[in-house]
């Protein structure tokens, strides 16, 4: 991190923070603070969920967008207006403009989650489709805005979208005024940015941690450059902080407010999001997990009593089938593994019976019996199987091996 700056990063501070709080009453939702009995074991301290993903529009960016539109002179709202989202800014936008009498169109980059795209129609939003990701589809819309006088809602790099966001962070220094330390999914900057500016207004002794998925990850370059870099490629599923480049605004407010940025990467992503779904019945999408993907890769780190932002639960079911399936097998749950056993009546069931009786359920069953590396007389058999976790799929592998079977995976 670059030493802060003694002058404010912008001109918003605490109270446009709250007075963007007033415009909001009624229009956004005090999202609940929940206590996590399973990650404050894991932490060894208090931890509270705050859950954005029960936010209006199913994530924090209703919050920013409405106040954004709000403001907007009778003229501009004439004009209508455009965003580019991968679909959380997107239905914030909608929703706003349905509320606020404003025409509202949305690019979205191709590929973005069904749900999204069908919930910013269904809030009466135009959608329009351009290139692979955010980027691209914010130079749809700027193109868009210059030929038709549309207002452009940026997504992130705008006072009015920090100040909505930054509500959040009124709400955390109230709901859990002892943390003292927050986590907070970042993509463009502008929710963490926001919660930082009201936060250390409130609680300058707060840790503020940003959480960026590894295959999206701007900022800690764009730290260590001292200014927003552009990442050349992004691979990630969590749409919702996938961003290629930092704001000037919210690179501003990051730098001279936010204590760290950390990564994690899709297996942590995965893992978090099936632990909240066990653990706390709670359904988020992959963003919406970072913070806790970065708690399970690092439960002693940082002091508690802490604060995990839920960012975002807008997530396509089947998406949700194939982090589920990954996360479990992340976590070792399901296991692959490959089994020599001798080519007689009975072999397969003789280890099938194995596997029962150590508690392992079968999902899948394959024989290869051409192999270099086969036996004559032998066949491999691929098995794909559901355990309890990693400890009991290292327990089975040492029962099938004592009992002679030769086995990998």
């Amino acid at each position: 991190m670059t030493e802060p700056v003694t002058s404010p990063p912008l001109a918003l501070g605490l109270a446009e923070i709250q007075a963007a709080r007033e415009v909001l009453r009624g229009v956004s939702v005090e999202t609940p603070m929940e206590r996590s009995r399973w990650l404050s074991a894991l932490c060894g301290g208090p931890v509270h969920l705050k859950c954005e993903n029960l936010q209006r529009t199913g994530s924090f960016k209703a919050r920013g967008a409405y106040y954004r539109m709000a403001r907007l002179t009778e003229a501009e709202r004439a004009n209508g207006v455009v965003a580019a989202s991968a679909g959380n800014h997107a239905q914030g936008v909608a929703l706003a403009g349905q509320l606020l009498g404003i025409h509202a169109t949305v690019f979205m980059p191709e590929g973005a989650p069904i749900p999204k795209e069908r919930a910013t129609r269904g809030y009466g939003a135009d959608v329009v489709f351009e290139g692979r990701y955010i980027e691209d589809a914010l130079v749809g819309a700027r193109r868009f805005a210059e030929e038709t006088g549309a207002v452009l809602i940026h997504p992130f790099d705008h006072a009015d979208i920090m100040a909505g966001q930054g509500t959040c962070g009124l709400e955390v220094a109230e709901q859990a005024p002892e943390a003292r330390t927050v986590l907070v999914p970042t993509g463009g900057g502008g929710l963490i940015a926001g919660v930082a500016i009201a936060l250390k207004a409130l609680r300058p002794d707060v840790h503020l941690v940003g959480v960026q998925a590894e295959g999206a990850a701007a900022y800690p370059t764009s730290l260590e450059q001292g200014a927003p870099v552009a990442l050349t490629s992004m691979r990630t599923m969590a749409d919702g902080i996938a961003v290629g480049m930092p704001g000037e605004l919210t690179f501003a407010a990051v730098r001279d407010l936010v204590d760290e940025v950390v990564t994690v990467s899709e297996d942590s992503m995965s893992r978090a999001l099936v632990a909240l779904v066990e653990r706390t019945k709670t359904i988020v999408e992959p963003a919406g997990a970072a913070a806790v993907a970065a708690l399970l890769d690092h439960p002693d780190r940082w002091s508690t009593p802490l604060v995990a932002v839920l960012s975002g639960g807008n997530i396509d079911p089947l998406l949700l089938g194939k982090v589920i399936r990954h996360g479990m097998a992340a976590a070792g749950r399901y296991h692959a593994m490959r089994v020599n056993i001798p080519d007689v009546p009975g072999g397969l069931a003789g280890l099938l019976l194995e596997v029962s009786d150590a508690g392992a359920n079968v999902l899948e069953v394959v024989h290869e019996r051409t192999s270099p590396t086969l036996h004559v007389g032998e066949v491999e058999v691929l098995l794909q199987l559901e355990t309890r976790g990693q400890d009991h799929s290292e327990r089975l592998l040492a029962r099938l091996r004592e009992r002679g079977y030769r086995v990998t995976g």
